[in-house]
This record gives structure tokens, C-alpha cells and sequence, in this order.
């Protein structure tokens, strides 16, 4: 984070014109009352009743948090299970017919499941799970693609009481393995391989080499995705045989005490060690349900879609359980955006008569990129609402993907919560509030949080801090694996938050403005200290980013004799531009938006960023190669031929 020496040559992150909702949005938005925020301040906590009332309980709670302070019990005597929210109910209220989930593959193929066909399908593999040994708390490992089998997977888990953890697909056989060993997982299910660009990539041989390395018996269950009739061993089980064993049997859904564990999702992979983080069942559904009804103004007529992979969080909470449980239709892609071609995700929204978009700011960055001749191509008028996820979205991005993709009238809400908090925490409320390019929004109805100095003191408008969540919210998880005090125990190593009964320092920096607007400066360990002065990358990012001719941008720490660290900026320029006039706008952006000390001293030009298969820019990556180290797993990479083209590049600049 920015030192108060360097406060005047940090946290301007640059912020665009305030845009209103159109009227006609704010008509029909699920919550346009501006009292919200007053109304969950003065009913704190029991205002989260609020999103307790989405969700059908088996025996209601006594008190919405329970305990004066860690560990806190939200809906405290509550018990429900989360699969029957997302299925039973939509059935049992005449809803059967109503497609709860259509399916786009890699190579074409489609699928829909009714809410009644995908009961169906998740009461016979939730039999199927009893039947090969899973009982209730056991941990199961899933180990797939984005196929309709791995949220099916997911809700027969949740039904028998049987806590899941996704492992990302793409992950290598020592990951899935590390994850497996950490949660003393028994039971795997995966699938013999998926298609990647057209080409398959053997999945249970990764399984297969992640099983030889555990000390404890694995039972496999193996889904046929590629067809080519791969051999099962001893304790594997064929996943269509098994379903098709239990045809046409019902499953008594598990009541769970809402304080009890749902899922086990871990986080940080691609950048540090795995950290498992716990969910629970009652707070985080009805977290995750609120927020997908408040800030994506999600419908149960909607066609839905989130682009994120279901291995991430954000899959877990608004590809499945937060659409699912409003009772809307949640769509899957196994496929990429630019596979067959460029204008692939336009032609799905096309085709699906998508409501509303929610995707991550790289990839509007690669869009921007491709050009406006691809989503012009198509009619994308139906488009409600568009949302944003993952990292902060420069103000350049954030217009054209409004006047591109929303046709200059979707509102667009710019969402920051992490992989620990569950669900949305800081956002617009697109029926509420006035939107501002670059900034996140408010904190939510309910959400307490500041942005704070390192002697833990509010800062001034526009000047740089932490980011603080200083009330429990329902969302929060029962604890980190292996250490049931975190929230209690977990002492931030800054800023000082003494002055704070409780607080959760989320290792993200951010700006605030006069009407409590928060602006993301990415993680507080993303800095670069040149000369001895602290930047965070994500302000360099953001000004490269917002320069005309520049498609994405990435900025890391390199090496530098005098000044300690060097900026290194990687960017990717759009079609046409000219390589040496970007150089020196970048240089010019950087310096007048920040200060001459951040100016980049490397400009590398790179037709791509390396990227993991969700999206995400590798920045570990793009530091080894700035340090000319070792690049290690890379077997997260979705482009991994871009890395021999990085270095090449920053040789050409040495």
C-alpha cells in the first residue's frame, strides 16, 4: 500500500462521469427503494431477514446472528437444506416445466434440464453417492469441467449433507492432490477428459496421478464426456451406469443446521499455497441470494449467465446456487469466447435471449480488443443488465462494454467480494444507485466497511487505504480448514484495527470518495516500490489501460540496480496500433495520472497476457519472467505459448 511519504503520488485511480440507471431498469428492478440503506442500518442485524425471506426453511431460526462475538452464528437455531432451495421448492410451486439449466459445449452440443428433469438427475446421483459410501460430512472432491454433471454433483452433495470441493479442471494432477490430501477427501468424481479448442485433454489421467500420491483409498466416479470408452478400475464407477442404477429414485433432502459446512472451496492457487475456506449452509445461501436479487436484479424468467468457471467461487455462488435458488434459468459454457470464433459469446447471448451478463474485466478487455464488429454482428437487445467480477474495471472498459454490449442503456455493476466472503460485499444496487465508471459502488445494504490508514483511522476522499469489512455479514465462512478461530484469532499484520471491536482486513487497498464511493487498488502486497516510493500495481494497470490503442495491460516489479524496483508494463495493443506512439502515451497516462516516478521503465507489447483458464492475468508468471527465473506450474495456463513470446519480447527490449 501507498506509504504516507508517497500519499501524494498514489490513489488517483482514475473514475469516470456518474451515469443514472435508465428509468424503464429502475421500474422493474427488484429493489429500487433508496430507503435500503437506511432501512438495513437501523434494523442491523435483523435486517438480513430480509434475505433469510428468499429461501425455504425446514425448522426456522431463533435469532438471525447469534453470540456476541466470534465465532458468530448467523441464523442461529436455523436448519434447511441447499438443495432443496435450488430444486424442490421451483417444482413443488407448479415451476417443473421452467428450464432450471441450459448447457452450451465446447464442441456445439446443447442441453437444458427442466427444474423437474434436474431434481430428477440429482436425486439419482445423490443415491448413487450413498451407494458407493458417501454419508453425511464426508468431503467430496469434483474434479470437472463446466458440464451439466458437475452442478448436478454439487446440489446431490448438498443434499445428503456431504460438504463438496470443486477443484478447478485445469489444475494439475499435484493440485487436485494437495486439495484431496488437505480435506482428507475419499471420494473423487471426474470425467475421462474434455475438449479444449476442439482437442481433449485426458482428465483421469491427472486424477489417476493425483490418487497414487494420497495415503488414504479413493472411491472414483468417472463421467463420459469424450466418448472414447476409457477403462474403469477397481473402485471406479461409471457415472451414467450408476445414475442409470438408481432411475426414478427420490432422495430425502438432509436438513442442515444453517451454521453447518456446505463446501469446502480453496483459493489462492495460482499465486501462494491453497488456503481452504469453509462456507456454511444457511448464511452463505442466503447471502448469495440476496445479492443476486439485489445487485444482478436476477428473475425467475431470466436467462442468466455468468462466464466463470464453476472451479472458482464466483461459479459456486451466481452460476449455481445464487440463480438456482431465485428459481431463474442459469446457463453453462464449457467453451471459450474466441473458440470458433471472436464473436462466440455474443452469438450464445444471441441465440439464449440472455437477461442479464455478469463476466470479468479481462475479458471485456480482450473483446475491446477483437473489436465492436463482433457483438454488432448480433441482436443483443435483450440484454437487461451487465456486471463485472474479479478485479477492478478500468473507466475506458467499463463505457465500452455499456455502450457496446448494453447498447448505451444496461446499467453495469462493478462487484468486489472475495473467495472468503462468499458473496457480492461492495457494489451498486442497479435500481438504487448512480453508477460511476471505475468505481465499485457502496458498501451493500447491511455491509459494514471503511477504508482505513495503517493506524486504522477512515481516510480523506480520494486518499489511498485498506479495506476493511468491520461488521460479521451472513456470507461469512464458518472458518478457515484446520483453524476454527480465524475470524477470531487471525491478527492483520496491518493496518491496526484496535480501534474496531471486530474487523476482517481484507488485503485490499481502495480509495473511498465524499459519498462513500469505493474504488479497488488491488491486493496490498500487488505493489511496486520504486525509488522508495509504494504504488499498487492496479492504479499503473488502470491508467496504461485507459490509454487509446491499448486492448489490456498487466504491470509487475522488475529488477532495477539504483532504484531498487523497475516498472515493468506488459501491454497488449488493439488492432492497428502503432507500437511506438503507444509507448509514449503510455509513459505520458502513467505520469499525469500518477506521478514521473511511476512511469514504466519496461514497456513489453504482446499480442496476449498469459492467462489462467478462468480468465485471470498470471501476474507471478509475468514477474519470473521479468526476473528471468523460474516460471513453475504453469499448468493453469489457458495460452501457454504466449509465454515463450513474453520472453522473447523482453528480449528485444533489453
Amino acid at each position: 500500500m501507498p506509504s504516507e511519504d508517497s500519499a501524494e503520488q498514489s490513489g488517483r485511480a482514475a473514475v469516470g462521469e456518474a451515469v443514472d440507471p435508465p428509468p424503464s431498469f429502475v421500474e422493474q428492478a427488484n429493489v429500487s427503494d433508496p430507503g435500503v440503506y437506511e432501512a438495513f442500518a437501523e434494523n442491523w442485524p435483523d435486517c438480513w431477514d430480509r434475505a433469510a425471506e428468499l429461501l425455504s426453511w425446514a425448522e426456522p431460526y431463533d435469532e438471525v446472528l447469534g453470540g456476541a462475538g466470534p465465532p458468530f452464528r448467523w441464523f442461529d437455531g436455523g436448519r434447511l437444506n441447499a438443495s432443496y432451495n435450488c430444486l424442490d421448492r421451483h417444482v413443488e410451486n407448479g415451476r417443473k416445466n421452467q428450464v432450471a439449466l441450459t448447457w452450451e459445449g465446447r464442441l456445439g452440443e446443447s442441453r437444458t434440464y427442466s427444474y423437474l428433469e434436474l431434481y430428477r438427475e440429482v436425486n439419482e446421483f445423490a443415491a448413487a453417492l450413498r451407494d458407493v459410501g458417501v454419508e453425511e460430512d464426508d468431503v467430496v472432491t469434483l474434479y470437472l469441467p463446466m458440464i451439466p454433471e458437475l452442478p448436478v454433483a454439487m446440489l446431490a452433495c448438498a443434499r445428503i449433507g456431504a460438504p463438496h470441493s470443486v477443484v478447478f479442471a485445469g489444475f494439475s494432477a499435484d493440485a487436485l492432490a494437495e486439495r484431496m490430501d488437505d480435506a482428507d477427501s475419499e471420494y473423487l468424481v471426474t470425467c475421462d477428459g474434455y475438449y479444449r479448442r476442439g482437442a481433449p485433454v485426458h482428465q483421469k489421467s491427472k486424477a489417476d496421478n493425483a490418487a497414487i500420491g494420497l495415503d488414504q483409498d479413493v472411491t472414483t466416479v468417472v463421467v463420459d464426456r469424450l466418448g472414447d470408452g476409457t477403462p474403469l478400475a477397481d473402485g471406479e464407477h461409471d457415472y451414467e451406469q450408476l445414475v442409470a442404477t438408481h432411475r426414478g429414485e427420490t432422495v430425502e433432502p438432509v436438513a442442515r443446521d444453517a451454521t453447518d459446512q456446505l463446501f469446502l472451496i480453496y483459493t489462492s492457487g495460482t499465486t501462494g499455497e491453497p488456503t481452504g475456506v469453509r462456507h456454511t449452509t444457511g448464511g452463505y445461501l442466503a447471502h448469495v441470494a440476496w445479492t443476486a436479487h439485489a445487485v444482478l436484479d436476477i428473475k425467475p424468467e431470466d436467462t442468466y449467465w455468468c462466464s466463470a468457471d464453476i472451479g472458482w467461487i464466483t461459479g459456486h455462488s451466481y452460476t449455481v446456487y445464487g440463480p438456482l435458488a431465485l428459481g431463474t434459468t442459469t446457463m453453462l459454457y464449457e467453451g471459450t469466447p474466441d473458440h470458433p470464433e471472436k464473436d462466440r459469446v455474443w452469438e450464445l447471448i444471441e441465440r439464449n435471449a440472455v437477461d442479464v451478463f455478469y463476466t470479468a474485466p479481462t475479458a471485456i478487455r480482450a473483446f475491446m480488443k477483437w473489436g465492436e464488429k463482433h457483438p454488432d454482428r448480433h441482436d443483443l437487445s435483450s440484454l437487461r443488465l451487465l456486471g463485472t467480477v474479479g478485479e477492478p474495471i478500468n473507466p475506458r472498459a467499463w463505457n465500452w462494454y455499456r455502450d457496446h454490449i448494453g447498447n448505451g442503456e444496461c446499467p453495469v455493476v462493478d462487484t468486489w467480494w472475495q473467495t472468503e466472503t462468499g458473496g457480492v460485499m461492495v457494489s451498486t444496487l442497479p435500481g438504487v444507485d448512480r453508477m460511476r465508471p471505475g468505481a465499485a459502488g457502496r458498501p451493500l445494504p447491511g455491509i459494514g466497511a471503511d477504508v482505513v490508514d495503517g493506524e486504522g483511522d477512515p481516510v480523506e476522499p480520494g486518499e489511498s487505504g485498506y479495506l476493511v469489512v468491520t461488521d460479521p455479514w451472513p456470507g461469512m465462512p464458518l472458518s478457515m480448514v484446520h483453524d476454527e478461530d480465524w475470524f477470531a484469532a487471525r491478527e492483520p499484520t496491518r493496518p491496526n484495527l484496535d480501534g474496531y471491536d471486530w474487523a476482517y482486513f481484507t488485503e485490499d487497498g481502495a480509495t473511498v470518495d465524499e459519498d462513500g464511493y469505493v474504488t479497488l487498488l488491488g491486493r496490498v502486497d500487488d505493489v511496486l516500490n520504486v525509488s522508495g516510493h509504494r504504488f499498487a500495481t492496479m492504479e499503473i494497470e488502470s491508467a496504461v489501460a485507459d490509454v487509446t490503442g491499448v486492448a489490456e495491460a498487466a504491470v509487475v516489479a522488475g529488477p532495477h540496480d539504483l532504484k531498487g524496483e523497475a516498472v515493468y508494463a506488459y501491454v497488449s495493443p488493439a488492432e492497428g496500433a502503432s507500437e511506438a506512439t503507444l509507448r509514449d502515451q503510455v509513459h505520458e497516462a502513467v505520469e499525469s495520472a500518477i506521478s514521473p516516478i511511476a512511469v514504466p521503465d519496461v514497456v513489453v507489447f504482446t499480442p496476449d497476457l498469459p492467462k489462467t483458464r478462468s480468465g485471470k492475468v498470471m501476474r507471478r508468471l509475468l514477474e519470473s519472467v521479468a526476473h528471468d527465473e523460474d516460471l513453475g506450474d504453469t499448468s493453469a495456463l489457458r495460452n501457454p505459448e504466449v509465454v515463450g513470446e513474453l520472453e522473447s519480447a523482453l528480449d528485444d527490449e533489453d
